[in-house]
């Protein structure tokens, strides 16, 4: 299937080879041109922070202008924009890499969500198999980037018009200065790194300083010429006419198994999920003797297996909706046994939740069991989602339902901060000693504390005078270097790198130096 089959965005004309419509392709390549002029400003050679909203707010704005004239967003779709900002202006809070990782990644998905309804299509209202389509498509856009406004562009040239005609004369003129662009600008960065004076007019004239070694200045037309060509693909996306003989998305696959057969398949499963829900009545939530029957202490018993029942509940799950969808007919026992299976999938995430739980308080907090902990918490949500859908009829919207419960969980993550929480809590325990269970560990992992990124900075200094010397004196150390990262690194420095995490990690450092508690 082509990339425009699968978003519905070819034009089929007997005898013409497929082709998106893009309306104003010129202006769609224009635009992208710009934003990557911008983009190189934003992202050469600094850190992530205040850049990546920056551009994401200009990328959607540049998307809002070049939508097609009377095409709006519907009701149910106008939330992905602001959302997708919302994501990126995380980026520019958040200190942790990790968080910052997910939160790029969510924030891109979602703008590509908010483009393809700024050209026209519904997004929400999609089954979850369409919005599978969807996304891969928009990636297909980003990818081919500006080749088909390119296409579209050629055949949209004024040329062909009476008006075309007459400006005809000119044309050459104005493909020159846009071709005159790049070198104009390469030719102005080049003069004001080797002339002073020359430097200080560029940068009174335009208000930012253009002074650029001289290795550095390809590297800018690389890396605006890239941005360029994805901001391309994502703008004739907003622009694009959406095709009319699409598929029906909707459509329920061929189903093939008799519901006899997925219902004994359910029934075989619940049996194996009945003896384990028993086991854990007895033996993780009655307490009854572990070491006669399994040979390791309660403790040991219960601090493991955590893992392994998040992939149960996953597979379960997918159990549940692969039957939903296979049946030839939906009868009364295939519901009672989906049903049955996806809340017993609900005590079994209970028991990872409580083994997960006795596990952190006997060893502290990583970013790991908190992310396992964030998953039980969207798979719990799943679990009620899916007894309703099941119950409803109304299966093929589970995927919906998560969706936007890992959006929200996504979210809640971002306003606690991982790094931070984590660090927090774990110092706490260095702190005071009588939050940590018997046999339990009571040190600070300081190794892993200083990968946690700029978060976590502030809560390790008031670790300090708590820790034994030479872990003391080994995050002195590092935490030293960090601060001189901070002050003389120049990407880190930029205005397009501000980030709030980062800058309260130096506040918090500068006064540790100022206060003698750093070397």
């Amino acid at each position: 299937m082509t990339r425009e089959a699968m978003i519905g965005t070819a034009t089929a004309t007997p005898g013409v080879a497929s082709r998106p419509a893009i309306r104003n392709a010129g202006r769609v390549l224009g635009v992208a041109g710009l934003l990557g002029v911008v983009g190189q400003l934003l992202f050469f050679d600094v850190g992530l922070g205040i850049n990546f909203p920056i551009a994401i707010t200009f990328l959607l704005a540049g998307g809002w202008i070049l939508r097609r004239r009377r095409s709006w967003p519907v009701r149910h779709d106008a939330w992905l924009g602001p959302a997708a900002i919302a994501f990126a202006a995380f980026a520019a809070v958040r200190a942790d890499p990790t968080i910052a990782f997910l939160d790029v990644l969510t924030s891109l998905a979602l703008a590509g969500f908010a483009l393809a309804s700024l050209g026209g299509r519904q997004v929400v209202t999609l089954p979850f198999s369409g919005l599978i389509r969807l996304a891969f498509g928009a990636v297909g856009w980003a990818v081919t980037g500006a080749a088909p406004a390119v296409g579209a562009a050629r055949d949209q040239l004024p040329s062909a018009t009476a008006l075309g005609r007459r400006a005809a004369p000119a044309m050459p003129v104005v493909r020159g200065l846009v071709l005159a662009v790049p070198v104009v600008v390469l030719f102005v960065a080049l003069f004001a790194s080797a002339d002073a004076v020359f430097g200080r007019l560029v940068e009174d004239l335009f208000g930012f300083e253009l002074e650029l070694e001289l290795g550095d200045v390809g590297w800018r037309l690389l890396v605006a010429a890239s941005l360029a060509w994805l901001a391309a693909g994502g703008l004739a996306l907003a622009a694009s006419v959406p095709g009319t003989s699409t598929p029906d998305t909707a459509a329920r696959v061929r189903h093939n198994l008799h519901p006899t057969e997925i219902t004994t398949v359910l029934v075989a499963v619940a049996m194996v999920f009945g003896i384990f829900v028993a086991l854990q009545a007895a033996y993780l939530f009655g307490g009854l003797d572990t070491l006669a029957a399994a040979g390791m202490t309660y403790a040991n018993y219960a601090r493991r297996g955590f893992f392994e029942l998040v992939a149960v509940a996953v597979l379960a799950g997918g159990l549940v909706i692969a039957a939903d969808r296979l049946a030839r007919q939906r009868t009364r026992p295939l519901v009672v046994a989906a049903i049955t299976v996806t809340a017993l999938t609900g005590v079994v995430l209970v028991s990872a939740a409580l083994r997960l739980r006795l596990y952190q308080e006997a060893y502290g907090w990583t970013e790991l069991r908190l992310y396992v902990l964030s998953t039980i918490v969207l798979l719990a949500v799943g679990v009620g989602g899916l007894v309703l859908a099941v119950a409803a009829n109304r299966v093929r919207w589970i995927g919906h339902v998560l969706i936007v419960a890992a959006l929200v969980i996504g979210f809640g993550l971002n306003v606690i901060g991982p790094a931070r929480f984590i660090t927090e809590q774990n110092v706490a325990r260095v702190l005071d000693p009588s939050l940590v269970p018997p046999n339990g560990s009571t040190g600070l992992d300081e190794v892993y504390a200083l990968s946690l990124g700029d978060d976590a900075v502030p809560s390790l200094l008031r670790a300090l005078p708590a820790l034994d010397t030479p872990t003391a004196a080994y995050l002195e150390t590092d935490l030293a270097v960090r601060l001189s990262q901070l002050r003389n690194e120049s990407g880190l420095n930029a205005w397009q790198a501000w980030n709030a995490g980062r800058s309260a990690a130096r506040d918090a450092l500068e006064a540790a130096r100022a206060a003698g508690d750093l070397p």
